[in-house]
């Protein structure tokens, strides 16, 4: 009886590991969109030449800010609040218009 019970459990997780593994094959890459400017980790944005470029010209001094290492996970969105007027939904619209003309 309890080969039975462990055996059952064992199938039920290896059932569920697969369920959850299965959207990401189903899933196509979305390479070629550019990143969201209010939506996309700072860092990631960053992380590619063009990128950083964009955030230098509409945000300048965000990416050598003495807090960045702090603050380079979360998304402009979620820094807006705490940049006490420094970074405006105008500068995130522009810098999308960058990311976007980027991709092009």
């Amino acid at each position: 009886m309890k080969k039975l019970i462990t055996s059952a459990a064992l199938g039920l997780s290896l059932a569920a590991g697969a369920l959850v593994a299965a959207p990401a094959f189903a899933q196509a890459p979305a390479a070629t969109a550019a990143p969201s400017a209010g939506d996309t980790p700072i860092a990631d944005i960053a992380a590619t030449p063009e990128g950083k470029a964009a955030l230098d010209k509409n945000l300048p001094g965000l990416t050598a800010h003495e807090a960045y290492e702090q603050f380079k996970g979360m998304t402009l969105k979620q820094v807006q609040p705490m940049s006490q007027g420094a970074i405006t939904d105008d500068q995130i619209k522009a810098l999308q218009a960058d990311l976007d003309k980027g991709k092009k």
